[in-house]
């Protein structure tokens, strides 16, 4: 069951970064960031997915996608939010958690090679925080990726959570972490829905662009 939703992610994610790729020149820079996230990530779950069909560990590229979806989204919302003091806030909270990860993983080592709580929960929290920075400014502004930024707060929100409890379960209960799994795979599933939305709704019209006369 689980391999079956995360099958389906990953089809709907290879076909999002095709489109948005074919669409990247039409639009602009959060547009291209998003569609370098698409990739980055893309590369990363095909990468896992052959480590494990080959029995290798793949855990140490979990590192690789809460750190790339973290500076990769925090560009995104630097470019799409409006306030300065909110790209401020994004831009120190980058540095921070960037440092801060460095620091973690140079006293432990260790910890590249098994999930990170920490990192897990700091990434996660702080772009759900950006999206809500966005949602509060598009009720007087132009709804400018609106179904990507619902699906990242879903699919964050829901995410951590389960990854937060699935580690606590995990040792009292293998079928819970199972659960935990298959249910991540369902929410990954629906944020990639929102995405291709977004794509078909705001971007699979290429722009008309009116001769200056």
């Amino acid at each position: 069951m689980w391999s079956l939703f995360a099958n389906i992610g990953y089809l709907i994610l290879f076909l999002n970064l095709i489109l948005f790729i074919k669409s990247a020149q039409n639009y602009g820079k959060a547009f291209s960031i998003f569609t370098w996230y698409l990739g980055v990530i893309f590369l990363v779950q095909i990468t896992s997915m052959t480590l494990k069909k080959f029995n290798i560990n793949n855990l140490y590229l979990s590192h690789f996608y809460f750190i790339g979806q973290f500076i990769l989204l925090s560009l995104f919302y630097i470019n799409i939010l409006k306030g300065e003091l909110q790209k401020k806030i994004v831009k120190v909270c980058l540095i921070i958690v960037l440092l801060s990860l460095a620091v973690q993983y140079v006293n432990d080592l260790s910890l590249f090679l098994k999930f990170n709580l920490f990192e897990i929960f700091i990434t996660s929290i702080l772009l759900i925080l950006y999206a809500t920075f966005h949602f509060y400014n598009m009720l007087n502004e132009k709804k400018e990726f609106y179904f990507i930024n619902m699906g990242i707060l879903f699919y964050l929100f829901g995410s951590t959570i389960l990854f937060l409890v699935g580690n606590l379960t995990i040792v009292l209960s293998p079928k819970m972490s199972k659960i935990t799994w298959i249910l991540n795979s369902i929410l990954y599933v629906l944020y990639q829905i929102f995405i291709l939305v977004e794509w078909k709704k705001s971007f699979s019209k290429k722009r008309e662009f009116k001769p200056i006369l």
